[in-house]
């Protein structure tokens, strides 16, 4: 028997009085984290939810996140975390496609939750704040008397259907288990050397792998303490540094960025940290360079996807890493380069080819899409779409995703690679490279770039200073200003949005 609720029970019972979560509404221990989830268990069972049935999870970074989703675990229920940002037939798609039986959702943006839900035919909705068409989530807490066990679940058993981002077309349920979300929290956990007496910086949505994996259930695997920011802005979370003296920042290139661009940064007192965690999309090298020496804290970059739980590949420590570099297999998991024949490529930066995996790390497939499941996990390998390659050491570069390489006129132009050249640039912030289409060439190569407050950079400026960097058929002919880049809920920039 493996329920992955485990994690908190275990830490509750060997730090009781420790906090767990720290927030703007206070501080709440482990115990009483534990005991709370109990209660939701229990008002799930009252309300006729039984393993293995879906209850779905629409809540930004408060501590009722955490709550419900330990409750719904400790069901014995599978957890179907909702983005805050969806909209009404988002919501709909995601509740019916999922199967699930209940949702509880924020107020803050209850509407498009609630119908979501009746457009689904899920007719029991819970609110976290007050609604005037919802239940109150308190209703969903029963009293208990002592810890509740947690219902029995098998290693392999579904915990969380964490739905893909969609950028290849509609979101896909990758169904994560008990065991798979269970190793994804311990092992990664050893390798950053995670102490009951760190404190995580939780910026990052829990609805999102990222953030549901490698902080909330890797930090209170280790009886760690998470610092709950709800909404990213680069103040709030500077001063939440400050005041809860927080050790471990996990994040995504552009709060990095954001963080070096504050111009207030040196009034915060950053000293606790002793390590940044970057994932979800590459860090250009000018910003892991300048936080770097600004903040005298090392980032450590790792990889990783929605369908492995998080975790891949990571920088396993400041004495072991390689800059620019998103690590080394974590234990237990294997990568190699293929071709598109499917044959392994040796290592060294002339042998591009897709990155697979396989391991404990994997999903167990997409919910319902035994087809796309299969397409996936061709071979007992899952095809990550990501491009790449390893080194002689076994430390792997990623160059850019599969379906966003342009094909120039017959040549291949990765826009990573642009992409680092125009963040050299002093006068920009972000960037994002795309392929257009070009009756000529098939694609045109475009930037999209976001300047310092004052510029006066042009785009004819931008093309020549690309064209003096990269050979001629990668320089982007077309260039856009933009005031900002659309982000995901995670931070990731949304290139399709672009497109």
């Amino acid at each position: 028997m493996l329920n992955l609720a485990v994690i908190l029970r275990e830490s509750a019972a060997s730090r009781p009085d420790a906090p767990a979560l720290l927030s703007d509404g206070g501080m709440m221990t482990y115990a009483q984290l534990d005991a709370r989830s109990d209660e939701v268990a229990a008002g799930l069972a009252a309300a006729g939810i039984t393993p293995g049935e879906r209850v779905a999870l629409q809540l930004p970074n408060i501590p009722e996140f955490p709550v419900a989703y330990f409750g719904i675990l400790k069901a014995g229920a599978v957890v179907v975390p909702l983005n805050v940002l969806l909209r009404a037939p988002e919501i709909s798609y995601q509740l019916a496609d999922s199967g699930a039986r209940m949702l509880i959702a924020w107020a803050g943006l209850f509407d498009d939750a609630a119908k979501g839900a009746a457009d689904a035919g899920v007719t029991a909705v819970y609110s976290v704040g007050e609604t005037a068409t919802a239940r109150p989530f308190a209703e969903l807490r029963a009293p208990v008397t002592g810890p509740r066990p947690p219902a029995d679940r098998q290693p392999g058993d579904v915990a969380a259907i964490v739905y893909t981002s969609g950028t290849t077309g509609r979101p896909k349920g990758a169904e994560l288990t008990n065991f798979q979300l269970y190793m994804n929290a311990d092992i990664p956990g050893r390798m950053f050397e995670i102490k009951p007496e760190d404190v995580i910086l939780t910026v990052l949505p829990l609805f999102h792998v990222y953030g549901m994996s490698s902080a909330m259930n890797l930090g209170l695997r280790f009886g760690a303490a998470l610092s709950l920011v709800p909404r990213f802005t680069a103040g709030k979370v500077l001063a939440t540094i400050e005041r809860d003296r927080a050790t471990i920042f996990d994040g995504v290139p552009s709060m990095f960025g954001a963080l070096l661009a504050h111009p207030e940064f040196g009034r915060y007192d950053t000293s606790s940290l002793r390590v940044c965690i970057s994932g979800g999309d590459a860090i250009a090298a000018r910003v892991l360079d300048a936080f770097e020496k600004r903040f005298s804290v090392p980032i450590l970059e790792g990889y990783g996807m929605t369908e492995t739980a998080s975790t891949i590949t990571f920088n396993q420590g400041p004495d072991r890493r390689r800059a620019y570099s998103v690590g080394t297999p974590v234990w237990g998991v294997e990568v190699q380069v293929w071709d598109e024949q499917g044959r392994r490529l040796p290592p060294g930066r002339g042998h591009v080819g897709e990155l697979v995996t396989r391991g404990y790390h994997t999903m167990r497939g997409y919910h319902g899409q035994t087809a796309a499941t299969e397409e996936a996990m061709t071979g007992g390998w899952f095809h990550t779409g990501d491009l790449g390659y390893v080194d002689t050491d076994g430390y792997f570069f990623i160059v850019d995703r599969k379906k966003e390489l342009i094909i120039r006129g017959g040549y291949n132009v990765y826009p990573r690679e642009i992409e680092e050249v125009l963040y050299r640039h002093p006068d920009i912030v972000e960037a994002a490279v795309v392929g257009v289409p070009d009756e000529r060439l098939g694609q045109e190569v475009k930037a999209f770039v976001v300047t310092r407050t004052g510029s006066t950079l042009s785009a004819e400026e931008v093309i020549s200073y690309c064209r003096e960097q990269v050979a001629a058929y990668k320089y982007p002919r077309l260039v856009e200003f933009r005031a900002e880049l659309p982000l995901s809920g995670a931070g990731k920039v949304l290139k399709k949005s672009l497109v």
